[in-house]
């Protein structure tokens, strides 16, 4: 006799075997569900994360581009500052 056609006997009822089986494969259909939602949620978690890394990383680069032109600006208005302007004659 070989396993596949082996017909497994059991000496509990078969009413109580069906309850026992038939919470057994709720409990693992609750849990594949519960998995499943976990992995979805997990993906739009990590999806959110990368979208949100990435628009941090194009603020910093940006931040970084102003900052470099920051020292040529001061020194820009340094100079207007210290360099003398004409002034205006009011004819009243």
């Amino acid at each position: 006799m070989n396993d596949s056609t082996r017909v497994k006997t059991y000496k509990s009822p078969r009413r109580k075997l069906v309850r026992f089986f038939e919470k057994s494969r709720d409990q693992w259909k609750t849990k594949h569900h519960q998995a499943k939602a976990d992995v979805k949620r997990l993906t739009h978690r990590v999806r959110f994360l990368e979208r949100s890394k990435a628009d941090l990383q194009k603020q910093v680069t940006e931040l970084q581009r102003a900052l470099a032109q920051h020292p040529a600006q001061e020194q820009a208005l340094t100079q207007a500052l210290k360099t003398p302007q004409k002034k205006r004659s009011s004819h009243s």
